[in-house]
């Protein structure tokens, strides 16, 4: 770890914040729309925060290859405080669910940009474990907003807890700030930046991964979405008790698993986790009390320790250096698009009862499922790592 950059710890840093800012107020806006009438629009939570995000990507990715990876995580920030503040104005629904769509703006250029420069700053030979440890900052952001949003609501009131978000957010832009651009010969901005060509929306290098991480990122559409209700089923007081021990489980996993990829390969490394996260899906639908639950955190937790950061490493891998900024687009929108289906197809299947929670996570063993099968295929049929092992070997041979 002593060989990474100030610049890489400072992002780490800066992407912990921001991602604790946006999962604060998510445990209690189920109870929040419920307030507003809206009960039956949970699904939307998360649904809606994704499209923008997926949307925004190709955006991002083109700016962060142009402008500079920089300015396209102030975008990000800026946005997430903005919003943020203004959710203490929601008096219906509609206008709720509307600054949840905009809110998703800043998932869509922060962590694009934030991506483009930490592949900028790891050697092919150490992007398995340097995702992993810059993974791990997004991870405890996710569990230490999850967890302190509940305690922190009944504390300062919501109002005080969106308040808190967008404080969160403005220090990771301070953060931010202090980091060196990676982009090499950055442009002025110009708003022809965002006319976007055909080839600049997907890096198609890099789809074989985008595959894998929609299918298995449904799942994580789930949980989102139906994780505070059932604590609340459970008994538990804290409606980001799943994200606690998740987090904790997935840390300590994202800090050897990414060696583990640069060691035996991407897809190999995968259909370990991608074969927990399977049993992790079934296991949360079994749950009938708080010890199992919990056990199906921790198991929810070691598969995502596992998958992501290696996904993003082989994103790396396969995306062309003058492109990453579109291949981390390109990834990410796979990300959001899984989000989206996982939490969309909540509508369908979950009736706000304890009793339809078992459809809903067979749903997501079936989708890890089939990522499992298109990665033994891909494994069988393809040889998209090539570009890896040759700089793998190149870097090899010039030490």
């Amino acid at each position: 770890m002593k060989n990474y950059s100030k610049n890489f710890w400072a992002l780490s840093v800066a992407m912990f914040l921001f991602m604790t800012s946006f999962n604060l107020i998510i445990p209690e806006l189920n109870d929040f729309i419920t307030s507003l009438d809206g009960a039956e629009y949970k699904g939307l939570i998360i649904s809606l925060f994704t499209i923008t995000a997926a949307i925004s990507r190709p955006f991002s990715g083109k700016m962060a290859d142009v402008v500079g990876r920089k300015s396209t995580m102030y975008v990000g920030t800026i946005i997430c405080a903005f919003v943020t503040l203004l959710y203490p104005l929601s008096g219906s629904v509609l206008f709720f669910l509307m600054l949840r769509f905009f809110h998703g703006f800043s998932t869509g250029f922060l962590p694009t940009g934030a991506t483009a420069l930490v592949t900028d700053l790891l050697p092919p030979t150490q992007r398995g474990y340097g995702m992993g440890v810059f993974g791990t900052g997004i991870s405890l952001g996710i569990g230490v907003g999850q967890f302190l949003g509940t305690p922190i609501r009944q504390l300062v009131g919501m109002n005080g807890l969106f308040v808190s978000s967008a404080l969160l957010s403005l220090v990771s832009l301070w953060i931010i700030s202090t980091v060196k651009e990676t982009l090499p010969n950055p442009k002025p901005f110009n708003w022809s930046v965002f006319n976007i060509k055909k080839n600049e929306i997907i890096e198609k290098d890099v789809l074989p991964v985008a595959v894998v991480m929609f299918l298995t990122a449904a799942c994580s559409g789930l949980i989102f979405v139906i994780t505070p209700d059932m604590s609340v089923f459970l008994g538990i007081e804290n409606k980001g008790w799943f994200f606690v021990y998740y987090v904790l489980s997935t840390i300590v996993v994202r800090l050897t698993a990414g060696k583990v990829s640069d060691n035996i390969g991407r897809r190999q490394t995968l259909l370990i986790g991608v074969s927990i996260l399977i049993g992790s899906m079934i296991m949360v639908g079994i749950a009938k009390d708080p010890f199992w639950y919990t056990i199906s955190s921790v198991l929810f937790g070691v598969a995502t320790g596992i998958n992501s950061p290696t996904l993003f490493a082989w994103m790396a891998d396969l995306s062309p250096a003058h492109r990453r900024g579109i291949g981390s687009g390109t990834l990410f929108i796979s990300l959001e698009l899984g989000i989206l289906f996982g939490s969309a197809s909540t509508l369908l299947v979950y009736d706000n009862t304890f009793i339809s929670i078992f459809n809903v996570f067979i749903f997501g063993a079936l989708m890890s499922l089939l990522a499992l099968l298109y990665l033994i295929a891909h494994l069988l049929f393809s040889k998209t790592n090539q570009r890896y092992r040759d700089e793998k070997t190149a870097l090899k041979n010039q030490v």
